[in-house]
């Protein structure tokens, strides 16, 4: 695989909650390489320790650091180019001590074995690709049932009408809860002064564990 192609900085601003946030994130053309479409409310960082997956440039990583929150970030293992993306991102925004691990979704590696205890699970759009879905939530089910109290929480493109995660939520017993876009101002095409989302459809839910009656 070749080295993706570089752009500039992408501006975020944040106007929502008590102080605006202004952000600078790398902007990468590749799209395996994980251009991020944010999606998590700025104004929603009051737990103790956020773990995005699949980070890529991190944007809501990002943010909930710059909001206070304690985060760690990961994305592939195999592609040092994603790792280095979450550290320029850290770097951009006067956030050096934020650690960056390798991940293989699927694998429990010793990386996920030592990770300190989570409150939320942060994946922006990593429901790219149906091969990886399993693999995405095996790595979630590992982390829900080492941290009962967690919550997993995903934005995605919708790309098509047929993909769906439901049997495999059914399989890893996970239940899942839409939350509408409109409930935290981010139904518009144009978010945090930037051209994102533009025409997509992006759908936001909350993934955590079922109990035993399926609830």
């Amino acid at each position: 695989m070749g080295e993706p192609r570089r752009g500039g900085a992408r501006r975020y601003r944040f106007t929502e909650g008590p102080a605006a946030l202004a952000l600078r994130i790398p902007e990468v053309l590749d799209s395996q390489y994980g251009i991020c479409r944010g999606g998590v409310p700025p104004s929603v960082y009051t737990s103790t320790l956020w773990f995005q997956i699949g980070a890529g440039v991190s944007l809501p990583g990002v943010v909930a650091a710059k909001c206070g929150a304690e985060v760690i970030l990961s994305d592939s293992e195999e592609l040092p180019q994603c790792l280095q993306n979450c550290r320029r991102s850290c770097l951009m925004n006067d956030l050096p001590h934020v650690p960056v691990i390798g991940l293989t979704w699927g694998r429990v590696s010793p990386e996920l074995l030592s990770l300190a205890p989570v409150d939320i699970i942060l994946g922006s759009d990593v429901f790219f690709d149906p091969k990886d879905f399993e693999d995405i939530l095996t790595t979630v089910y590992f982390l829900l049932e080492k941290n009962p109290h967690a919550q997993f929480w995903t934005t995605y493109q919708v790309r098509s009408a047929d993909w769906s995660i439901e049997a495999l939520l059914c399989k890893w017993k996970l239940k899942n809860i839409h939350i509408p876009l409109h409930s935290f101002s981010a139904d518009k095409e144009h978010l945090a002064s930037s051209s994102l989302p533009g025409r997509h459809t992006i759908e936001m839910m909350i993934i955590s564990l079922a109990r035993s009656d399926g609830t």
